[in-house]
């Protein structure tokens, strides 16, 4: 058995081992204190908000609460998901709070018109945001818009839109309902008389029921989910329809760069078409953490491929076919680095009628 004295001598000698490696235990002590804390652990217990640039019910509303129930699943510690409905300015003000004023943490993301990048390049009124600047996350997938009449307005055309003052509805300065109008009235020759002011496109389409308005633009997928029954009765007449391809079933309505009498109308007319091939785009605001920008992401892409959000999408007659965030964002710049003498032709197209 070792003496009092032996073991006070072990003792201290094990006392001096720890205190030759206290500096180092210390130094990874702070080193570990100071490392940010990882993405896979900010979202625990915290809320997301998913503002939308509409008002409650129209498509991009619907796909940002299908959006809120299946997407928390998919980021780590699966945080409380909420959608706040931001209409006004045309999209222009969601997509400035965005920018400017949203947490830049993570906790707040947006689905936005997908005009909102060509609007900015138009120096479209209200602009305060940089849309190649915004941390883009993906899509629900390309979707045509659709110019369309209300059936008792008697405009079945183009052509008899040519004819009369047409009664047009739109929100505000953003809205693409107002770009589409204008150019089809300078580049077309139409005669829609463009009356803004309306909180949301729900609002527009009741208006048009009431028979205060007799015709609007919108996306063809809030038509198919929302005003089923218009389609199915022939309430409206489909006129025309914006995007790069025609919809599978309106192979008899004619695109935008279709009715386009010459190249340079055609050209200006596809420059204002290519906004559609965003679909209904998903952005979080400019300086966002980039682990936190890859956990969306991912978690977006996921929650498009998700079998029970595919099949709740389906229940709402939502066709769903994703984009990417780096397709999203390819997108985007191209339309922020569309050739100065394209704009300036563009420009010229959108200057109201006088």
């Amino acid at each position: 058995m070792p003496s009092i004295a032996n073991r006070y001598d072990n003792q201290q000698t094990e006392w001096g081992k720890f205190a030759m490696l206290r500096p180092i235990l210390i130094a990874g002590v702070a080193m570990l204190t100071a490392f940010p804390v990882y993405a896979d652990d900010f979202y625990a217990g915290k809320t997301v908000t998913i503002v939308t640039s509409t008002g409650p019910g129209g498509s991009y509303d619907l796909m940002a609460r299908l959006v809120a129930a299946h997407m928390p699943s998919h980021l780590p510690g699966a945080p409380t998901m909420i959608v706040q409905n931001m209409p006004g300015a045309g999209h222009v003000l969601a997509t400035n709070y965005m920018y400017a004023i949203a947490p830049k943490d993570g906790t707040a993301i947006a689905t936005v018109d997908n005009i909102i990048p060509l609007h900015q390049m138009l120096e479209g009124q209200g602009v305060h945001y940089d849309a190649g600047k915004f941390n883009w996350l993906g899509s629900t997938g390309p979707e045509n818009s659709v110019a369309f009449t209300w059936a008792a307005s008697g405009i079945k055309t183009v052509d008899d839109a040519k004819k009369r003052e047409v009664i047009l509805g739109a929100t505000g300065a953003g809205s693409s309902t107002i770009i589409y109008a204008t150019i089809m009235n300078n580049l077309l020759g139409t005669k829609f008389k463009i009356v803004t002011g309306y909180k949301s496109a729900s609002e527009v389409y009741l208006a048009i029921q009431k028979g205060e308005l007799e015709s609007t633009t919108g996306s063809y997928s809030s038509l198919t989910t929302k005003y089923q029954d218009w389609l199915s009765n022939k309430s409206i007449n489909i006129i025309a329809q914006m995007g790069l391809e025609r919809e599978t079933d309106l192979a008899d309505v004619p695109l935008l760069t279709e009715l386009a009498k010459t190249d340079e109308a055609k050209q200006i007319m596809k420059l204002f078409s290519s906004p559609l091939a965003l679909g209904q785009p998903y952005l979080a605001p400019p300086d966002v953490p980039a682990d936190r920008v890859a956990l969306l992401r991912t978690a977006l892409a996921a929650t498009f491929k998700d079998p029970a959000f595919i099949a709740d999408a389906k229940k709402a007659k939502f066709d769903v076919e994703p984009t990417s965030a780096d397709e999203v964002t390819k997108i985007v710049n191209e339309t922020t680095h569309t050739p100065a003498e394209v704009i300036a032709r563009a420009k010229v197209a959108m200057t109201p009628a006088q």
